[in-house]
């Protein structure tokens, strides 16, 4: 590039990094606005499958405990009384009561908090719109 070259470009448009910054603000600009344009919805349930296969599996290994739970507690009274099948039995329906108890707890929890989060994201309705 001859001086002239460089002349005629600095009485145009300004200096190099007078140019350089405005062509990276305006790089900047279109990223941003292409990456608004093609960015996921965002709300309840938009992209949370991961959380919620954390949430099954969860509730799956509290289920699968409080059955172990209760068959160890049976197995060991039975050693220790005497009963042999009667309190593995007992415990192990026990057990498994326990764990549907807290299955239900924790996906009614989960339901509520998922219906305040939604509530909480839309609009009210305005329900005077006739008038």
């Amino acid at each position: 590039m001859t001086p002239q070259d460089r002349s005629r470009r600095g009485a145009a448009g300004g200096s190099d990094a007078e140019r350089l910054s405005k062509r990276l603000h305006d790089l900047s600009e279109r990223i941003r606005t292409e990456t608004a344009e093609h960015a996921p919805p965002k709300g309840p349930g938009a992209g949370d499958h991961g959380s919620r296969y954390g949430v099954a599996i969860r509730l799956a290994s509290e289920f699968v405990a409080a059955v172990l739970v209760g068959a160890g507690l049976g197995w060991l009274l039975d050693r220790l009384a005497g009963t042999s099948p009667f309190g593995l039995i007992i415990l192990l329906l026990l057990g498994f009561g326990a764990g549907i108890l807290n299955m239900a707890r924790a996906s009614r929890r989960m339901a509520n908090s998922e219906a305040a989060a939604a509530a909480k994201a839309s609009p009210p309705i305005d329900e005077d719109e006739d008038e």
